[in-house]
């Protein structure tokens, strides 16, 4: 496991993250009763094929090919800290809109934890589903279920 950690780690600090403007493609499931942020975004992405999210991009790829697919609250916390690295480069990478799939996000995931305040930092990111992104942000209440 250790050398699947270590190539994860450095697949996720180098592969590609790159995704065209107007075409990143974000979603919460973490910890969410379902998945139908990721089915939206799926969704999405099929009548949009030129949007993208972070699994299809080749950094995403290379870590599902790893085995590393799995909710973030289901694979463990270091596999956890990977997507995370690999999200954040994603965010930081892209431009124009976002595109949200985040509807009652839990407060501990990827989204409300890296994710959205890297959109806020990112100055080639102007909106998050249309709407100003600073906007968003404020009208944005994750939710905890326990």
């Amino acid at each position: 496991m250790n050398n699947l950690i270590v190539e994860a780690y450095k697949i996720a600090q180098n592969e590609s993250v790159s995704t065209q403007p107007d075409r990143a493609v974000v979603y919460s499931v973490s910890f969410m009763p379902n998945s139908k942020n990721k089915e939206a975004a799926k969704n999405y992405i099929r009548e949009h094929q030129d949007a993208q999210m972070l699994d299809d991009t080749p950094c995403g790829q290379a870590l599902i090919k790893l085995g590393l697919d799995g909710r973030v609250d289901e694979v463990g916390e270091e596999i956890t800290k990977i997507w995370k690295i690999a999200s954040s480069r994603y965010i930081k990478a892209a431009k124009g809109n976002i595109n949200a799939f985040v509807e009652g996000a839990d407060e501990r995931s990827t989204f409300c934890t890296t994710e959205l305040q890297e959109i806020i930092e990112n100055p080639n990111i102007m909106t998050i589903n249309g709407i100003d992104k600073k906007v968003f942000a404020q009208n944005f209440h994750p939710k905890f279920y326990e």
